[in-house]
């Protein structure tokens, strides 16, 4: 079955205003929906072992989406995943104390989304990350938790999945 893991961030919770947001639009296009819950843990590489110790796709399309802190455990644990997409909300990556301070993306897609006033990570991480590793950036008039871009995460997330299921689509052949 194809499956989106939301990683989410070092303050917040598994069931967020963002991964609501995005349960729901994932369940509309026939997804699975998955958000292990990190409380508690602090150290980002802890994040990542539980994330691959939990629940995984299983013999279909899966989708890996982190924010903040989450970001970072995405796109480590896409070393062993290998999803068909990233999605990176306001990515922790270059910034001092994590483990991996330049963690390579292992995905057939990555897409990082950013806020321009996010305080907590600078725009430029993001900018840079994208860059050097050739992922479509989104840079949103927004802060960190980008709280006031729902609606375009939504948006970005639907052509995301139905870009993947319009490529699923063209393998089928008509009957």
């Amino acid at each position: 079955m194809d499956t989106v893991i939301f990683a989410h961030g070092k303050d917040s919770g598994p069931w967020g205003s963002k991964s609501c947001a995005l349960a729901e639009t994932a369940q509309q296009h026939g997804w699975r929906f998955l958000s292990p819950d990190f409380s508690g843990m602090s150290d980002p590489e802890k994040r990542v072992e539980h994330l691959l110790a939990g629940e995984v796709a299983s013999g279909g399309r899966l989708v890996l989406v982190g924010s903040s802190m989450g970001g970072y455990v995405a796109v480590r644990a896409s070393v062993s995943l290998v999803p068909t997409v990233l999605l990176l909300l306001a990515p922790a990556v270059y910034l001092p104390g994590y483990p991996e301070q330049d963690p390579i993306p292992h995905a057939g897609k990555t897409v990082v989304v950013h806020g321009w006033r996010d305080r907590v990570i600078p725009p430029e991480h993001a900018w840079r990350f994208a860059r050097r590793y050739s992922a479509e950036l989104h840079l949103v008039d927004d802060d960190h938790p980008l709280a006031g871009s729902t609606p375009f995460l939504q948006d970005l997330f639907t052509r995301l999945l139905t870009d993947l299921g319009g490529s699923i689509r063209r393998l089928v052949p008509h009957l």
